[in-house]
């Protein structure tokens, strides 16, 4: 089944170029939405698997947009889409709830990849992006819970590490030659100590714990 993606983004001339790619690439664009309050009603109304979602759009920004679609309780997993890595807007968009962060002059190719990873439960970002975004989020935060309290495992701090330095779970078995069920059942068993909701909450959690560091 292919995977149903959903264009927010205020440009036409760029929906309309990435419907192509997309659809060229395999996959079911199922809405085009012009500007945040659109995104959220289209996001009700479709049910997309990922939303490429662009940060800066009229009536209602693509942070708040986001905010809102997971508020719903959606499923989907929203990819941001800036022009500029402006640091304030992308730790706002992790909290808000995103899974991704591109910047629009990423290949097709990249953008691609990053629907198919996203659409996976993988957390999209460059290698960069992370460490800043994370670095940010951790000075920002309160402090956590000693990592004692959780009982993370050896094998889970690895997994955690991994995925902190931007591996997707592919990549991560095989670093760790463990299978990809196997990553997904040690990320089920971290959300749960660490009470996160997803990889990148669980990643700022672990980070600032000092389960895991930034490179």
């Amino acid at each position: 089944m292919s995977i149903r993606l959903m264009l927010a983004d205020d440009h036409r001339m760029l929906r309309e170029g990435l419907q192509r790619s997309m659809t060229d690439a395999g996959f079911d664009v199922v809405a085009q939405a012009a500007d945040g309050v659109e995104a959220v009603r289209l996001a009700t109304e479709t049910v997309p698997d990922v939303i490429l979602m662009d940060v800066t759009m009229p009536n209602c920004d693509g942070v708040e947009a986001c905010r809102q679609i997971k508020a719903t309780g959606s499923a989907a997993r929203v990819v941001m889409l800036t022009m500029h890595a402006d640091q304030d807007v992308l730790t706002n968009a992790i909290r808000a709830g995103a899974i991704g962060y591109l910047t629009k002059d990423s290949s097709t190719r990249e953008i691609a990849d990053a629907v198919r990873m996203a659409a996976e439960g993988d957390t999209v970002l460059s290698p960069q992006l992370a460490r800043s975004m994370l670095a940010e989020v951790r000075r920002s935060e309160p402090p956590a819970a000693p990592a004692e309290d959780h009982a993370v495992s050896k094998r889970e701090e690895e997994v955690l590490q991994l995925i902190a330095d931007g591996c997707s779970t592919g990549e991560v078995a095989e670093r760790l030659y463990i299978s990809q069920k196997t990553v997904k059942n040690h990320l089920a068993s971290i959300y749960q100590k660490l009470d996160a909701r997803d990889r990148t909450q669980a990643v700022l959690r672990a980070v600032r714990m000092g389960i895991v560091s930034l490179g």
